[in-house]
């Protein structure tokens, strides 16, 4: 019985906390570039955050089509 409400108290916690908006993302720091450069491994999108930090939203739609 503690197993599922377990299971059920972890699922619950995943969907409360998941950001849908960054799901295809995985952002990688660019070291060739300047410090805090980012590129999206999924999408190609990049970017420079200003506090070295990955970005917490996806930017494949603020690109320029390729």
């Amino acid at each position: 019985m503690l197993l599922i409400v377990g299971i059920i108290v972890t699922f619950v916690l995943i969907v409360v906390f998941s950001n849908p908006r960054m799901r295809g993302c995985r952002w990688r720091e660019d070291r060739r570039a300047a410090p805090g450069t980012y590129r999206c491994a999924a999408c190609g999108a990049h970017t420079v955050t200003a506090d070295g930090k990955p970005p917490r939203v996806c930017l494949a739609d603020q690109q320029p089509p390729r």
